[in-house]
Formats: C-alpha cells, sequence, structure tokens
C-alpha cells in the first residue's frame, strides 16, 4: 500500500543553502540533515571530499507536509526540469516494485529497485512523460 506522495527538491550542490531558505521562506521546520559523507563508508565507493558536505536526504515539514530535497552527487548529470521528482513510500517490497514496474512502461530506470542502507528497496525512473519517480519502501 502507498502510505505516502510528497515533492523531492533536487539541487546541484548547494542543498545545504536551499535547506535554510525554504526553512525561512515556507516558516518548514527541519526534520534532518543527512550528507553523503554521514552514510556508512563503503570502501568499495569511497566519497569524495567535494561530496561530504552535499545533501543526501533532508526532510523538511511545512504545516502538515512533507518536502524532501538531495543534492546530486558530484559527476552526475543535473538536468533543468528534473529539479523535482515525485517520491512515493510503500509500506511492502512486493507493492514497491509492482508499482515500479508499472511506472518504469514504456519509461526509463535510473536506479534499479535495490536495498539501501535506508531502505529495503528503493529505486528510480523516469515514466513515459518524463516524470522523475523516486520509490521507497518502508523498513530497515
Amino acid at each position: 500500500m502507498i502510505v505516502g506522495l510528497y515533492p523531492y527538491l533536487v539541487t546541484n550542490g548547494n542543498g545545504q543553502e536551499a535547506v535554510k531558505f525554504y526553512e525561512k521562506a515556507l516558516n518548514a521546520k527541519v526534520l534532518s540533515v543527512q550528507t553523503f559523507g554521514d552514510q556508512p563508508e563503503n570502501p568499495e565507493y569511497p566519497v569524495p571530499a567535494e561530496a561530504k558536505d552535499r545533501v543526501m536526504n533532508a526532510h523538511l515539514k511545512v504545516g502538515d507536509h512533507d518536502l524532501m530535497l538531495s543534492d546530486t552527487f558530484p559527476g552526475m548529470p543535473y538536468e533543468t526540469g528534473d529539479q523535482v521528482t515525485v517520491a512515493i513510500t510503500i509500506d511492502s517490497v512486493e507493492t514497491s516494485k509492482e508499482v515500479f514496474d508499472k511506472l518504469k512502461e514504456g519509461g526509463q530506470v535510473i536506479m534499479e529497485l535495490q536495498e539501501t542502507f535506508w531502505s529495503p528497496s528503493y529505486g528510480q525512473l523516469k515514466d513515459k512523460f518524463g516524470v522523475t519517480w523516486q520509490i521507497s519502501t518502508l523498513g530497515k
């Protein structure tokens, strides 16, 4: 079952500044900010110095609504028009796979569904209409 749907903003290295801006402009409460440097270290994929302070995930509360934000990883493309994506939170891996498979029809997979340190099943895709979706399963 889908348990949440919210806008997800993507910035190009200025995520820390954007969090402060939206906190003030929208009177938002910053619930969390994680940087790429905060994630568990993996010797196979070391985080470069220029990425350590970039926002991997920020969660703001605007009234009763959630707003999420992250920076691009250095070297990853940043395309005008992709600044806002839609994130879906789902309560089971099975349902995440069903939703992901339906949304990817005629679209393009950006990141296959896979286990991450924050979710048992997370993936990204651009649907046939050019909308980027982030599918995240609750858990861990």
